[in-house]
Parts: structure tokens; C-alpha cells; sequence
């Protein structure tokens, strides 16, 4: 197989009519030279208590782009008393605070959505487009929920006896941990952090060491809105599990978010146990797109491009595996090959790329180990499946068909460019393909039987389903999974409930005196 260079698939950085024009190298430096680089913690920003810092990495070149406090064991017991001593105080806040505050941010985000999405390309290689489009949507969960902050009620009611009144209250749960992934460096953190400040929880957020500069410019734009000291402090690290693990066994911490791999947030959960923690689980997928012989064929391959390629595959919403009737199975590869081999990959700052690298060789080298064993097994290769040569951690755009059910691919979590596509002949053959995974969370039908998509919003067995799009994230819309996917919610009304504790009163009759 010839494997082309990045120069012979990349488009020239010379804009076309109606694009951006490509960012400069001033640009790019004049906004990692203004970035904050420590530790926030108790409201300042701090070296690292043994004074380590570590590289966060341009993965399109491999250049390192700026170097960043390396929190310590020690940093994070900071960072959770700091948030602890915050919780009383911060809880007491009138919701309409905590609401202006978040309304503040939103704004805030919002005017300055070129430096978050260029600041997101540089750390994790998304093209700025995509990047552009996670501004928007990571800064929406700031509205939504400083809409929800007033809102938090209760209820008071009279005994079915008669005899005494009940009243139920909502408070907040307290200090959260937060640990978040790197293929969505914004919207992970607003995710969480909205929702427990609305709720009036302080927190400690642990961002991935891949990609902790989005994290630290929302910290410090967030502080610009008035937060208060403590509520919010920010501790990257190369030692995760050694900053984490001293926090989720303390006493003082309430409550552990996590967005990961299912591996990783067994573990977590393991170590929550000890604690009786509140959780949050946001884990693994391995999502099916089933194409029905009735389906709208264009919007299914628009469709597919969207939920395989977004952020690169790099997402646990990601079509893994393309389910597509048979009599229709030989068109529609034929379509999305064409449409995956016309992505234009490069580096994510040019104006044309659709394609950018993947995060980093260990992800990179796992894709291709997986399209590698697919072929082994009997798979055929209709496009790409090979490394770009150059620097960056770049892979073509690949579709792979006739996948067996013993390739790995089937059951491992492809973090890449990779299209398996499957045949079946009926629905009940599609229903059992969809879900034969451990995983469960998020599932793309597309069929112009409206019956066909409501039996299968019943028999597929993931949290969410979205029909006749390759799009379901939403801030107004629960997200989360089922099976080893995950546990709780985030977003939507559902969202703020996993940062509240409900009480209970009961009070006496109050009639009873008198009577």
C-alpha cells in the first residue's frame, strides 16, 4: 500500500473564498505566552509544591507549546481543603449569585470563542471548525444551568394521616472531584462545573495532562466572573492516580465525576466504595449505526460521517460499528468511501483541514493495531488503514468491510478515523448485532419507519438513540449510558440532580395543640 506523505493530502494554507484565514504563528504565541501555567488553588495561582512542571504537546508537529505545573500529592490535599473550607459558605450563596456567575461566564466564553478553539486545536489537534463548535457547545451547559439555579425546589405536604406536615428540601451534595478526559478539553469541564455551581458545590478539577490549557484559561475566565476563592481549583498532573487516589479516600470529598475509559472508571469506582461517595460515571462506548433498507440513503451517509468523524473518532459517541442493511450495503460504502477519502487532513490550524491528528502515538498505534487485527480476521480494507508519514500523530480516514465478528474492532472502543461496516438482513438481526457489546451509550437508527425507530428506542440497549442523525449531544437533553457505560447524567434537567441531596422534615401537626 502506497502511504502518502501529510503534505500530498493536506490543501495549501492559502484560504478560499468565504473561509478563515489561517491562523499565524504570532497568534498562536501570543496567546500560549498569555495563558496561565500553575496550579488554582484557594483562589491563586501556584507553582508545584516540589516545583515540577511538565510539556503539553502540539500533536500535529509534536513541538511542545508551552510547560505546565505538575501538581503533587500534596497539591491536591491543598486543593480539596481549599475546596472544603469554600463548601459552607459557597452553598449559603443565593442562587441568583451562583446564576449571574454563570450567565457571566457564558458571555465571557462566548466573546473569547476563537481563543478557546484555538487553544483546544493547538493542545488536542481538533480542526478549528469542530473546535469552534465544542466553544459552543461547552459554553451552552453555562446557560443552561445558570437558568436551572433558581429553580432547585422542594415540596411541602400534609401526611396521608393528617397527622403530621412533611417538607422536603434540596441541598448541595459538597466538595466533588472531577477527572476529565482530553478529546473534549472545554465541554468535559463546563459539563461538571456548571452544574455544581448552580447546585453551590466546590470542586476540585483534575484535567488530562494531554490537554489541560482549556482548563486553565476557563479557570481563570471564571474567576474574571467572580468566583469566589476555593469553589473552583484546578490541579494537572502526570501522576493522576496519585493525586486522585489520597482525595477519593479523605473524608471531606463528597462526590467523584468521571468521564473515561470503563477500565479506568471500575477503579474509581472500587476506590469511591470506602467512602460511600455520590458518582458519576461517564465510560466507554462502542456505538451502533444501523442503516435500514428504507432509510433516507443521503442522510445516512451524512449521518455517518458525522457521528464516525467528529473530533476525528475521537469520541465516546463515535459510530463504531456501521450496521447496514445488505441490499443497500455495497452503495453505501461506495458513498462514504468517497466522502472519507475527500477529508482534507492536516493540522487543525489550516483553514481547509477536516481530518487532524490523533492525540497522541498510544492512541494512533492502537488504531492501527485494531484495523490491522480487523484484516487478519478477514476483513477488507476499502480505504485508508495506514500512518501519514510526516510529523504528528496523523491516520487516514479508513473503512474497513466484511468485519467477522471475532475482530476486536467489534468489541474494542475505536478512538479513530476507522468505519467498520457490517451487514444484516433483518431487523431483529440488527437489534441483536447492536447489542452484543458490554457497552451502552448511544446508539444512531436511521429508517423512514417511524414504528421501526420506536421499536428500537425500546429494544436497543444503550441510554441514548439518536434517529435519522449522526448527532445526539445536547445540553438540554440528559447524556449518559447504561450497561458499562456508565452511571448518572449530565446535562438536561437530570443534570443538576446528581450535585443535590435530598431532606427530609417532618413536622409535628400543628393543629394538634389546638385541638
Amino acid at each position: 500500500m502506497i502511504r502518502p506523505t501529510l503534505g500530498s493530502l493536506a490543501t495549501p494554507a492559502t484560504a478560499k473564498a468565504g473561509q478563515r484565514a489561517a491562523v499565524t504563528r504570532a497568534d498562536e504565541l501570543a496567546l500560549l505566552t498569555s495563558l496561565p501555567t500553575g496550579l488554582f488553588i484557594g483562589g491563586e495561582w501556584r507553582a508545584a509544591s516540589d516545583g515540577g512542571t511538565f510539556d503539553v504537546c502540539d500533536p500535529s508537529t509534536g513541538d511542545v507549546l508551552v510547560q505546565v505545573a505538575d501538581a503533587t500529592p500534596q497539591d491536591g490535599l491543598a486543593a480539596l481543603e481549599a475546596a472544603s473550607a469554600a463548601q459552607k459558605g459557597w452553598a449559603k450563596t443565593a442562587p441568583r449569585v451562583r446564576a449571574e456567575i454563570l450567565r457571566a461566564a457564558f458571555e465571557a466564553v462566548t466573546a473569547r470563542a476563537d481563543d478557546f478553539a484555538l487553544l483546544m486545536t493547538l493542545e488536542m489537534g481538533k480542526p478549528l471548525a469542530e473546535a469552534r463548535g465544542e466553544v459552543t457547545y461547552g459554553a451552552e451547559f453555562l446557560r443552561w444551568f445558570s437558568e436551572e439555579t433558581a429553580r432547585i425546589s422542594g415540596r411541602f405536604a400534609v401526611a396521608p394521616d393528617g397527622r403530621s406536615r412533611l417538607m422536603v428540601t434540596r441541598r448541595a451534595v459538597g466538595p466533588c472531584l472531577f477527572i476529565t478526559p482530553w478529546n473534549f478539553p472545554l465541554a468535559m469541564a463546563t459539563r461538571k462545573i456548571a452544574p455544581a455551581i448552580a447546585a453551590g458545590c466546590t470542586m476540585v478539577l483534575k484535567p488530562a495532562a494531554l490537554t489541560p490549557l482549556s482548563a486553565l484559561l476557563f479557570a481563570q475566565v471564571l474567576q474574571e466572573c467572580g468566583q469566589p476563592a476555593g469553589v473552583l481549583n484546578v490541579v494537572q498532573t502526570t501522576s493522576a492516580g496519585e493525586v486522585t487516589g489520597p482525595l477519593i479516600t479523605d473524608p471531606r470529598l463528597r462526590k467523584l465525576s468521571f468521564t473515561g475509559s470503563t477500565p479506568v472508571g471500575v477503579n474509581l469506582l472500587k476506590s469511591a466504595a470506602d467512602q460511600v461517595l455520590r458518582v458519576s460515571m461517564e465510560l466507554g462506548g462502542n456505538a451502533p449505526l444501523i442503516v435500514f433498507e428504507d432509510a433516507d440513503l443521503d442522510a445516512a451517509v451524512d449521518g455517518a460521517m458525522v457521528a464516525k468523524l467528529r473530533n476525528g473518532g475521537e469520541a465516546c459517541t463515535a459510530a463504531n460499528r456501521l450496521l447496514v442493511h445488505e441490499s443497500i450495503a455495497g452503495e453505501f460504502t461506495q458513498r462514504l468511501v468517497e466522502r472519507m477519502r475527500a477529508h482534507t487532513v492536516g493540522r487543525g490550524t489550516e483553514p481547509t483541514t477536516l481530518l487532524g491528528p490523533l492525540v497522541d502515538e498510544a492512541t494512533r498505534a492502537k488504531v492501527h493495531e485494531l484495523v490491522t487485527d480487523a484484516q487478519s480476521e478477514g476483513a477488507t480494507l476499502a480505504l485508508g488503514g495506514a500512518y501519514i508519514d510526516g510529523p504528528g500523530y496523523f491516520y487516514e480516514a479508513t473503512v474497513l468491510t466484511d468485519v467477522p465478528a471475532s475482530a476486536r474492532i467489534m468489541r474494542e472502543e475505536v478512538f479513530g478515523p476507522v468505519a467498520p461496516i457490517i451487514t444484516f438482513r433483518t431487523e431483529s438481526e440488527a437489534i441483536a448485532l447492536a447489542n452484543d457489546t458490554e457497552f451502552g451509550l448511544v446508539g444512531y437508527v436511521f429508517t423512514l419507519d417511524l414504528n421501526r425507530a420506536l421499536r428500537l428506542s425500546e429494544e436497543l440497549e444503550v441510554g441514548m438513540l439518536g434517529v435519522n442523525t449522526g448527532i445526539v449531544s445536547n445540553p438540554a437533553a440528559p447524556f449518559g449510558g447504561v450497561k458499562q457505560s456508565g452511571l448518572g447524567r449530565e446535562g438536561g434537567f437530570e443534570g443538576i440532580e446528581e450535585y443535590l441531596e435530598t431532606r427530609y422534615v417532618g413536622i409535628a401537626d400543628p393543629f394538634a395543640a389546638a385541638n
